[in-house]
């Protein structure tokens, strides 16, 4: 059993829990220890994301299975077209992956995305990265690729898009 719900600052532990666990699991055999290092400390630390939160510069959600945080999302109008979604962050816990959760939480960042008067999602995924498959199946398309300054390394990416 899993609920979805709004995060509050006070979330901001959990979600670096989850994001700490996820990205070494999904991204050792892409970007180097040195990258993976630099990303989760530049990006996936308590007080950023706390700000974040209470800020209202991304809308975080929290997958709780059983009461326990196992997963997140978070999402924003695009800072150049606010017409436009963005899903920024999607990770599931490596040993909750294949239950359904990202895909329940993309329904959900869907449907906000909806409910914000907006129909189209975009997200931006590393290309080297197996998550590709599951966004197509889920129905993104790629629009064009990018390599996002990240500090001193940069994140190879497919800009991917959802019609809504």
């Amino acid at each position: 059993m899993f609920n979805i719900r709004t995060a509050t600052p006070a979330d901001a532990d959990h979600i670096m829990k989850i994001a700490h666990q996820t990205y070494w699991a999904t991204y050792r055999d892409i970007l180097s220890t040195e990258q993976i290092t630099y990303m989760l400390g530049a990006i996936y630390v308590s007080d950023t994301i706390g700000e974040q939160i209470a800020e209202n510069t991304q809308t975080y959600l929290i997958l709780e299975e059983d009461g326990l945080p196992v997963a997140f999302a978070a999402y924003a109008p695009r800072t150049d077209d606010a017409s436009i979604y963005k899903l920024h962050k999607l990770y599931c816990l490596p040993q909750t992956q294949g239950k359904g959760y990202g895909q329940a939480l993309i329904k959900a960042v869907e449907q906000a995305t909806l409910d914000a008067g907006s129909h189209t999602l975009d997200l931006n995924v590393n290309r080297h990265n197996k998550a590709k498959h599951f966004y197509e199946k889920m129905g993104f398309s790629i629009v064009y690729d990018e390599d996002v300054p990240i500090g001193p390394h940069f994140m190879n990416d497919h800009v991917m898009r959802k019609e809504l």
